[in-house]
């Protein structure tokens, strides 16, 4: 106080002059930098739905036969990968790897993938409808290879038959031929 009173009378002016500066932004400030009150948008609370687990049967030539749990809504190629993995030289384009699985399938890698001789095939077993290859439907007598093609494309488009007799849904199998197969047909 005592340096104060040392001023002269206009460098008292002129550092009060400053004060009021100094006190006036910091006002200004103050009340300009209180925002407005924005409402906070609601916090979502989502509940964890318990997914249901499947049980699928991978069984044929993949490296780990067996039966897997898998989710609901997984894919044959999941079930899959749940079993290790196709063997080595397995053709996989006779199963439609993009349909999902249900509860309690089988889920079957055929054969693998063999040169095909000229001539007519030479399996002669019972033909597994939801696993048999092209080749194993056009074994059948009056199964040629396109209407075994159509049968593969139904059942992996369609999933797995619940009966023999669904066989006759297919283009090309009627009623007369589905007598002269159906001694070779099994689930």
């Amino acid at each position: 106080m005592k340096k104060f009173l040392e001023y002269t009378a206009d460098q008292k002016r002129a550092l009060i002059a400053i004060a009021l500066g100094a006190i006036s932004i910091s006002t200004f400030l103050f009340f300009a930098s209180k925002g407005e009150a924005v409402e906070a948008p609601p916090i979502k609370i989502v509940e964890s739905v318990p997914t249901k687990m499947l049980l699928v049967h991978v069984a044929g030539l993949v490296k780990k036969p067996g039966v897997y749990p898998v989710l609901e809504g997984s894919r044959v190629v999941d079930a899959i990968a749940a079993a290790g993995g196709a063997k080595k030289g397995v053709d996989l384009s006779q199963i439609n790897l993009a349909r999902k699985v249900v509860d309690g399938e089988q889920i079957y890698l055929g054969e693998k993938r063999a040169v095909k001789s000229a001539g007519t095939s030479s399996f002669r077993g019972t033909v597994y409808v939801n696993r048999a290859t092209a080749s194993q439907f056009d074994s059948l007598p009056g199964v040629g290879p396109v209407i075994a093609k159509r049968i593969v494309d139904y059942r992996n488009t369609n999933g797995p038959f619940v009966d023999i007799a669904d066989l006759q849904k297919v283009a090309g199998i009627g009623p007369k031929s589905f007598e002269k197969i159906k001694n070779r047909l099994s689930l």
